[in-house]
């Protein structure tokens, strides 16, 4: 389970940041920070993928009451398709740092990749499984892009987004193939450029 061990041995106020919807087809990419209280981490908090959705939703309503800073930001498709998806999740993991009431003075980054933030980066392999600040950050940043494509799947019926948020499951492939894409795929993706001139799409593996 995560803990807060790497948070004690770091400057602080001390933040976990985390990513969700780098892999996806379709929609943006967000990214969530958190600043932890030590003594006040909601019970359950854990790597967002391993939280059912019903949990996950109760956590994150406790960890924004609970944590002394928090901030989800969000890169639009356009921006991943311009910058390419890896300086968009960078993007989004700036303006969810700026949205923090109180400005962290080091950040634990879930992964491999220092993003150049506006504080010093630890990078943490597999973070959301160590720090209970990068696990609160992938619930926030889950649980809001969620939401989001929840609310896509009424604007672009028909693709599913409410099911597969974006990511290449069958039946977005199906209704990719039937429907071409829409105003929120990721255009300079190798799926949907197929989509785009009818070509066949291969399903992920």
């Amino acid at each position: 389970m995560p803990d807060m061990l790497l948070e004690k041995a770091c400057p602080g106020p001390v933040c976990g940041v985390d990513e969700a919807g780098r892999g996806p087809w379709a929609g943006p990419v967000c990214a969530g920070a958190v600043i932890l209280r030590p003594r006040a981490v909601p019970e359950g908090v854990d790597d967002s993928k391993k939280v059912p959705a019903a949990r996950r939703a109760l956590l994150e309503v406790e960890i924004k009451a609970r944590a002394l800073a928090w901030g989800v930001g969000f890169a639009s498709v356009e921006e991943i398709c311009a910058l390419n998806i890896l300086q968009a999740t960078g993007l989004a993991m700036r303006r969810a740092i700026a949205a923090m009431a109180t400005a962290p003075a080091f950040a634990l980054v879930d992964g491999n990749y220092a993003f150049d933030l506006p504080c010093p980066v630890k990078t943490v392999v597999g973070g959301d499984g160590v720090s209970a600040s990068i696990a609160a950050a992938s619930i926030l940043a889950k649980t809001a892009r969620d939401r989001l494509m929840i609310q896509m799947d009424d604007v672009y019926p028909g693709y599913g987004f409410a099911g597969h948020k974006g990511y290449g499951a069958p039946v977005h492939i199906e209704a990719l193939q039937r429907l071409g894409p829409c105003a929120i795929h990721r255009a300079t993706w190798a799926p949907v450029k197929l989509a785009l001139i009818g070509a066949e799409i291969t399903p992920e593996r």
